[in-house]
């Protein structure tokens, strides 16, 4: 890629060694059970530091009862509100120069919990954010990908998606056809319909920013298995539907342990049939570069970021992709579909 090109990083999770055990995939034997604050990532980036125009904050799954418990996520959003306001408490690892690198923050929302507990929610985050956090409000998430099967489409859910699309806010979707199968893809695609459907403004839809290409089975090795043509399939299906953009990351996680410690060339070759799906499906105006830092380091080690970097610029080598297209990759995907200011 140019070296002049900016770069948006449109998934990374950030906490406090502090709070690491208010996450619902906590344990002390995690590798990630550790600070991965703005400093670390800082370090992480290094290679790129002088292309990097900042980051998207993605909620890391802190512990909830959807519509009784939202102490730990409103924790979470304390903690943006101090990276952004530049405020850190003792040790947390960031500064008041770090602030201007969060681009926009994605909260965890109780989309499943009806448009009451939702609307108080949204009241209280308002509330809670201060002004220059909620500013940088950009849109919700709630995982799907370990919700019970139909979890997404229930009236509640749908209502609550469509309200979003009319306050402006973004959905980030996250499903797992990997530990989940095809009915996780199937209901990603029904869910988009259903919360588009009737809604005539175009401005009001919802836009959905689907994460980690739906986390597909990576440890299969031959095309024609089931589980790489239904993914396919998806895809292709996905990349029809309107307000919809795909993030190029996750897919580390994906992958047998012996393939993650290869080189980034030998990954690239690996999982080229899916990038090459991506591409052809969305096209480089609808995919955005993401990292999912710190969650790509297990099992890869410090250099992930460079390494899935390096993956992610020989993919746009590969598509013989325009120095426009790569900046559309790279920060101009992000940016349209963040609504991110300049």
């Amino acid at each position: 890629m140019s070296s002049s090109i900016p770069i948006i990083d449109s998934h990374i999770h950030l906490y406090p060694e502090s709070e690491a055990p208010s996450h619902a995939w906590y344990s002390p034997e995690s590798p990630l059970a550790t600070q991965n604050s703005v400093s670390e990532f800082r370090a992480a980036t290094s290679s790129s530091a002088s292309q990097l125009s900042g980051f998207i904050y993605i909620e890391a799954d802190r512990k909830n009862d959807d519509s009784k418990d939202w102490s730990e996520p409103l924790n979470e959003l304390a903690w943006m509100r101090r990276i952004i306001e530049g405020t850190p408490k003792d040790g947390e690892g960031h500064s008041a120069d770090d602030a201007k690198l969060c681009l926009g923050i994605i909260p965890w929302a109780p989309l499943a919990s009806g448009l009451p507990k939702l609307n108080e929610y949204l009241d209280t985050v308002e509330q809670q954010a201060g002004p220059a956090a909620w500013a940088r409000v950009k849109g919700f998430r709630y995982l799907l990908q370990d919700k019970p099967n139909k979890t997404g489409l229930t009236e509640e859910f749908i209502d609550g998606l469509r309200l979003l699309g009319e306050k402006g806010w973004i959905f980030d979707a996250g499903v797992d056809q990997h530990r989940r199968g095809r009915v996780q893809l199937e209901e990603l695609v029904e869910i988009i319909d259903r919360a588009h459907e009737g809604v005539e403004d175009e401005s009001k839809k919802v836009v959905f920013i689907i994460n980690h290409f739906c986390k597909p089975d990576l440890t299969i090795v031959s095309q024609t298995d089931p589980s790489f043509i239904a993914w396919r399939s998806a895809m292709f299906t996905l990349g029809k539907c309107g307000h919809t953009y795909m993030k190029l990351s996750g897919l580390f996680e994906e992958m047998p342990d012996s393939l993650k410690t290869r080189s980034a060339e030998e990954i690239f070759s690996a999982i080229l049939p899916w990038l090459a799906v991506v591409i052809a499906a969305f096209g480089p105006e609808r995919i955005m570069f993401g990292s999912n830092w710190p969650v790509c380091t297990v099992g890869v080690g410090e250099e992930a970021w460079k390494k899935w970097h390096k993956v992610v610029d020989m993919m746009c080598d590969m598509a013989g992709l325009s120095q426009e297209s790569q900046a559309m990759i790279w920060s101009g995907t992000a940016k349209k579909a963040y609504n991110l200011e300049g």
